[in-house]
């Protein structure tokens, strides 16, 4: 005699087959809408010559994709989370996307406490009672991958952070890149003459290294080793790992306390001082000669470097100290790539193009002319993907427009393991130009300061 059907198991069993099936359909009905528009306003676009009314009609239309652009993000969530952080920054995205996309940092739908409570069970080997004085049952954030509660171990007076792993997101995220994977296919055919392809591959790596804790621990002591033995006091605070309470799915770290940066013009405010003025201008500079030296010296020096610092993961601390948290995303760079990248930096600070492209060449990326002042386009190129401040006369990127650099000169061919070094660049200056600072002249200067040491 068969056994009873279970029908609500075989409903969850035939759910999650499907899911993956059911988030591809999602994603390419939005992608695609999301595309179109911008295809079809283009052709509208042309039919008009008022700058004026083309400026509002542009602003219309961004603030009409980033509502799709958040919906579809939000409603997907996972991968889609970190593609906002990536897009939604200053210089990078309209200043529609931007606003709407900022808010998406850390909200993630958070993991039930009692799910919470069995993988940390599970992968600890005790109960949560045995183990922890105060549990907080409500995380204090929760990303694509994982979220945090703040807890107090037992027999100790400092509280810890206790990072726990989404269960079965990552075939979700997979998915998701691969997805992506398509979509930059077509786009670099299409519209953007850059290498997207490669870039998406070495997401999929990166990514595929955050659902292991370990990796993420021994990372973090790496690098809070470098910086202190670097510096007289290290640029930034790393929070320290707890003891042997690391495993591929959680770990237990030192909490630090301070603010979001994101939250730094409010906190400013509230304290009665004047966002705009000498003083708060003077904080933001020290916070940002802080990332500054810390990555430089990671990038530069070491090679090993924190490769997402996105806002979510910057806490402001007492005295204007920064934390960076969240060793998820790290790199460790070849020596030729990480003397080319240097190369590369000491040519944008001296504006010398001729050095600019043997740099390109020394790196291995591979562009294709579309103009006739080549070395010029190519030179503003370098300043646009990794330079820490946008060329003169930029305020934003315009990757789809006529005169982009990208238009101009094609990029057939990006080495992989460079993207994460694109990437912090871009993060680092959408922080730069979200919070209004202008980074200090000195980054010939650093680079040659720091191949001195070697």
């Amino acid at each position: 005699m068969l056994p009873p059907l279970d029908l609500k198991d075989f409903q969850e069993k035939v759910s999650t087959q499907f899911r993956p099936w059911q988030r591809s359909f999602q994603f390419w009905v939005r992608a695609v809408d999301i595309y179109t528009g911008y295809k079809v306003f283009q052709l509208r676009m042309s039919f008009e010559k008022d700058k004026e009314k083309l400026e509002a009609m542009w602003e219309r239309q961004h603030e009409h994709a980033a509502d799709k652009i958040y919906a579809m993000c939000a409603d997907l969530g996972g991968f889609f989370l970190k593609v906002a952080q990536i897009i939604g920054k200053p210089d990078l995205a309209p200043a529609a996307w931007v606003r709407r996309l900022v808010s998406l940092c850390d909200h993630a739908p958070a993991t039930p406490y009692d799910i919470v409570q069995m993988v940390l069970e599970k992968e600890l080997g005790r109960s949560v009672g045995d183990l922890f004085e105060r549990f907080d049952v409500d995380p204090l954030g929760s990303a694509s991958i994982a979220q945090v509660h703040r807890a107090r171990l037992k027999g100790d007076k400092d509280d810890v952070v206790v990072k726990v792993q989404h269960p079965g997101v990552q075939d979700l995220m997979m998915t998701d890149i691969r997805n992506l994977q398509a979509f930059a296919l077509y786009m670099q055919k299409t519209d953007i003459k850059f290498d997207l392809y490669s870039v998406t591959r070495e997401m999929e790596k990166q990514i595929g290294y955050e659902f292991d804790f370990m990796r993420e621990a021994d990372a973090m002591k790496r690098i809070g080793r470098f910086l202190k033995d670097n510096n007289k006091k290290s640029p930034v605070l790393v929070p320290r790992v707890i003891g042997d309470m690391v495993t591929r799915r959680v770990l237990v770290m030192e909490y630090i306390d301070g603010i979001p940066i994101m939250n730094l013009g409010d906190e400013i405010a509230k304290r009665g001082i004047n966002p705009r003025g000498k003083i708060a201008a003077a904080a933001k500079q020290n916070i940002l000669s802080s990332l500054t030296m810390a990555y430089g010296q990671m990038i530069l020096k070491s090679g090993f470097f924190h490769a997402d610092p996105h806002p979510g993961n910057i806490l402001i601390c007492k005295g204007s100290e920064v934390a960076l948290l969240d060793y998820g995303q790290v790199k460790d760079l070849p020596d030729a790539l990480r003397l080319g990248y240097a190369n590369l930096v000491v040519a944008i600070a001296d504006k010398d193009p001729k050095r600019a492209s043997e740099s390109y060449r020394e790196l291995g990326i591979d562009t294709l002319s579309k103009c006739e002042n080549e070395g010029e386009e190519l030179f503003r190129l370098a300043e646009t993907m990794f330079d820490t401040k946008l060329p003169p006369g930029v305020t934003a990127l315009q990757p789809f427009s006529e005169e982009s650099s990208i238009k101009k000169i094609a990029v057939q061919a990006f080495p992989e393991e460079l993207f994460s070094v694109l990437r912090t660049v871009h993060l680092l200056r959408g922080l730069s130009v979200g919070k209004d600072v202008k980074p200090r002249p000195r980054r010939r200067n650093l680079v040659r300061r720091l191949f001195r040491r070697q």
